[in-house]
């Protein structure tokens, strides 16, 4: 998608901006090519920079309740520092990197309902216009692909995708928001969870999966956070692998006397084995949009309530390979031009 504006701040007869993307997805972490394509105006231009910037729309979680903004979460000066001419054409390339925690928008050509943007900043004679929009379409990791992939497997299903303001406690978490992919659980945990939240951390290093359970049952409902680090190239059986760690879930669910599927009133039995690192929750309960960290007692992060999804459930296309209306994908609420409109100042320095 592309959009192409005459750059309003400087007035009739200023050059015009048209950023197109390089039509490839990208990952989190890798190189996200294009050109900016500019025409000059009805007069000469002392271009001083091109600068392309992130734009995330993002939930924010208050005392009223939730709502939305946009936040810029990365800033790359591309070009600058020439002169264009009266009607000159002129394109500058440009390859940047994404930052490892960007999040992911689609999995196997399947929408899941977060919207990222590149916006382009122009300026020009110490005016700044914000002149062009285009839509980021960013695909998961292959460790982040391979435990979707797993839940799908193993009968879990999408509900919905949103992005959260606000930083998970204990993790290296660098952007100031946490993408959370939120799934129904299979037939048999129906009866344990409500929902698992799952946030994907990458770094040059691997991928910290964090896990957060809406139980249900006992006298009331809480949430079970569970930490695990993987690998990029780690080889594991993945279907194994995450139903240990959803396993791990409701035993703890279980230690309280309310049981798990087949082992009622006794938990779930195993070790943790391989199954990875199962987090010290009163280090890594997650935050509020103040940054201030919620009541952790017994094991156990306890929230006002799980998030509320932006996307729509649409159809039933799979979103793992091989699982047919397991996962499903989700449509994209609004056109990214309306999505981010009026958030111009928001999430800038």
């Amino acid at each position: 998608m592309v959009f192409k504006r005459l750059l309003g701040s400087l007035g009739v007869g200023g050059p015009t901006v048209d950023t197109v993307l390089d039509p490839a997805p990208v990952r989190p972490g890798g190189a996200l090519s294009g050109q900016v394509h500019l025409k000059g105006g009805g007069t000469d231009f002392d271009i001083e920079h091109l600068t392309l910037e992130l734009v995330a729309r993002v939930e924010v979680e208050h005392e009223e309740g939730e709502s939305d903004g946009a936040v810029v979460f990365d800033r790359t000066t591309v070009g600058g520092g020439f002169r264009l001419a009266e009607g000159e054409t002129r394109s500058v390339p440009f390859t940047l990197t994404l930052p490892w925690e960007t999040p992911v928008t689609e999995l196997y050509g399947q929408p899941l309902g977060v919207v990222l943007g590149v916006r382009t900043e122009l300026a020009v004679a110490g005016a700044k216009d914000k002149g062009d929009l285009d839509q980021l379409i960013v695909t998961p990791l292959p460790a982040q692909e391979a435990v979707l992939e797993a839940f799908g497997q193993l009968g879990f299903g999408f509900r919905s995708a949103d992005l959260e303001y606000g930083r998970i406690g204990g993790t290296g978490q660098q952007l100031p928001f946490y993408q959370e992919i939120e799934i129904t659980p299979s037939p048999q945990y129906a009866g344990v969870f409500n929902e698992i939240e799952v946030t994907f951390l990458a770094s040059p290093s691997g991928v910290e999966v964090v896990l957060e359970a809406d139980k249900r049952g006992g006298y009331s409902s809480s949430d079970t956070l569970g930490r695990h680090i993987v690998g990029h190239q780690d080889v594991r059986d993945w279907n194994a692998e995450v139903e240990g760690w959803v396993r791990q879930l409701a035993e703890h669910r279980g230690s309280y006397g309310y049981g798990a599927p087949g082992y009622a009133g006794q938990g779930v039995p195993g070790g943790y084995g391989s199954y990875g690192e199962q987090a010290p929750y009163g280090e890594h309960g997650k935050h509020d949009a103040y940054g201030h960290g919620g009541a952790v007692g017994h094991e156990e992060q306890r929230r006002s309530g799980p998030g509320v999804g932006t996307a729509v459930a649409a159809g039933a296309a799979g979103l793992a390979v091989g699982v047919v209306g397991g996962m499903v994908a989700a449509e994209v609420v609004d056109e990214i031009g309306d999505f981010f409109e009026g958030d111009d100042e928001e999430g800038e320095d």
